[in-house]
Parts: structure tokens; C-alpha cells; sequence
């Protein structure tokens, strides 16, 4: 199961919506989904987790392009979202992984048996696929999350997030 918010910083603070991602095929699609959110072209973060197993970081501010983090590429691999942002940070083209879309949330084919392929990251993503961080661990430097700090997150990364940012009580109330 998913859990994703996206938080908009603001004059006042931040405000954090839930996140319905269904409608979300791309990382453009969620990249446009932040914006909507935004206050006047301010920062938005969008943040994504998988039951523990791997989380992620959108970073979208205006038009620039979004700035991403996983925090273990080769699970986030094993899911449709968690693929879909490895494949954009590795510069996949999305049609290199059509097999995506006969997939549900949880990594298996329609109809299929929740069974492994014997090499995974190979077979879902189009190539190997790195185990463990992947992408812009910086992304969030300036707002009180540095490199070191986000590289060594481990359990509820997400609240550990929302409390550098000064936003817990405001994720909370969206999970």
C-alpha cells in the first residue's frame, strides 16, 4: 500500500493534502499534480512511501524540473510508482517499460501469482537497477534536510521529514 502527500510551503507554514496518485503515469503527471497544489509557484514537496520498504521525494518548484530522491531504487523498482520515478532517474524511456501497465500497486501482474522473477530489478525495470539510494539526496538541503541527514533516514522517514520541515502536526493530518 502507498501513502503520498504533497506539502506546499506558504507564507504561514506548509499545507499537506493527500494524494490520490491513480492518475498518475508519469513523473510529469505528478510533477503537474504538485504544482496545482502550490502557492504562487512555491516549493512543493511531494512525498511518497511504499509500507516501510522504500520512500521517495519530489521536489517541484514552478516550472523547473522536478528534483527526485529514492531511498532504495531496487525496491521502489518492484512497484508501478517506485518504477516509474527509477526509470526518469535513470533516463529510461517509459516505453522501455510497458510491462508496467498490466501491473498493480502491489508489483504483480493481473491475475498473477505474487511470485518473484529470479532477478527482479532486471526484468521490471529494463537493466539493472542500483540497490539503495538514487537521485538528488540534497533536494531538501535548504530546508533543513542536508545529504547525510536523508541518506541515513530509516523507519518513518516521512514524519523524520515533515519534522525537519517543521510540518509533522500538518502530515498527520493528511495520513
Amino acid at each position: 500500500m502507498y501513502f503520498a502527500a504533497l506539502l506546499a510551503r506558504t507564507e504561514e507554514g506548509w499545507e499537506a493534502s493527500d494524494t490520490e496518485l491513480d492518475d498518475v503515469e508519469t513523473l510529469t503527471d505528478l510533477a503537474d499534480l504538485a504544482r496545482e497544489a502550490a502557492i504562487d509557484d512555491d516549493t512543493v514537496v511531494a512525498l511518497i512511501e511504499q509500507e516501510g520498504t522504500w520512500f521517495g521525494v519530489v521536489r517541484v518548484e514552478g516550472e523547473d524540473d522536478p528534483r527526485v530522491f529514492l531511498s532504495d531504487a531496487a525496491a521502489a523498482a518492484r512497484s508501478s510508482y517506485g518504477a516509474m520515478l527509477t526509470d526518469e532517474l535513470l533516463g529510461r524511456d517509459s516505453n522501455e517499460a510497458d510491462e508496467l501497465d498490466s501491473l498493480d500497486l502491489d508489483g504483480t501482474e493481473d491475475g498473477e501469482p505474487e511470485t518473484e522473477p529470479e532477478n527482479i530489478d532486471d526484468d521490471l525495470a529494463g537493466g539493472p537497477v542500483p540497490h539503495g539510494p538514487l537521485g538528488d539526496a540534497r533536494l531538501l538541503e535548504d530546508l533543513g534536510v542536508g545529504e547525510k541527514e536523508l541518506l541515513g533516514l530509516e523507519g518513518d522517514a516521512l514524519s523524520e521529514i515533515a519534522d525537519a520541515l517543521g510540518c509533522t502536526d500538518v502530515l498527520e493530518t493528511v495520513r
